[in-house]
């Protein structure tokens, strides 16, 4: 082969490559990230959730509310455990891994029981399961609204508001199930911190 059919072959290549590049790298990208923001809006966007103009974080990963040495802040409802790195750490996110009949899983459940029902005025078995135990990923965003309704009187005398007002704000911030019935009702607690922190401004 030649020299000069040589280098027309690598003309037609480098220019296959720029052609591709900017269609593929470029066009296509700038397509489907206009779509999405179009259909999606704040999903495209990570989903965040804004308090007084400023992002306290995403709708999709649960956060900690709990002061330096882990101790549950009264006055913000609490997510569930995580196992995720030291706890709520989105870039290990986990499980524990442990089997129901391990002792470390089960003390450590039988002490955020213990915790939680007194920290809340409830009995221990009234404690519900997503109160006790951390879920596959550890950054759950979501509780039950059973564990959202008996931290209501917490977070209201806390708070120094009517328990009726913070009723209102968890029934409001409850999620129904995907398309009616897949699923759990789930509760979004940034978004319902989120809400509180704005009722007191």
């Amino acid at each position: 082969m030649d020299t000069r059919t040589l280098l027309r072959q690598h003309g037609v290549a480098l220019r296959a490559m720029l052609v591709f590049t900017v269609l593929l790298g470029v066009a296509y990208t700038a397509v489907v990230t206009g779509i999405g923001q179009l259909a999606l809006g704040g999903r495209a966007d990570g989903s965040p959730v804004v308090v007084g103009g400023e992002t306290v974080g995403s709708s999709l990963i649960g956060q900690s509310f709990s002061d330096a040495d882990g101790a549950a802040l009264p006055e913000w409802f609490q997510p569930r455990p995580s196992a995720a790195g030291d706890g709520w750490d989105a870039s290990a996110s986990s499980g524990s891994n442990l089997g129901p009949e391990n002792d470390d899983l089960v003390a450590a459940v039988e002490e955020r029981r213990a915790a939680i029902a007194e920290s809340d005025g409830v009995a221990p078995e009234d404690v519900p399961v997503d109160a006790l135990t951390a879920s596959a990923s550890g950054l759950d965003p979501h509780i039950s609204p059973e564990y959202a309704r008996i931290q209501v009187e917490r977070v209201a005398a806390a708070r120094d508001l009517p328990v009726a007002d913070v009723e209102a704000l968890v029934a409001e911030h409850t999620q129904g199930r995907d398309l009616g019935y897949l699923g759990e009702l789930t509760v979004n607690v940034l978004e319902l911190n989120a809400a509180l922190a704005e009722t007191a401004r």
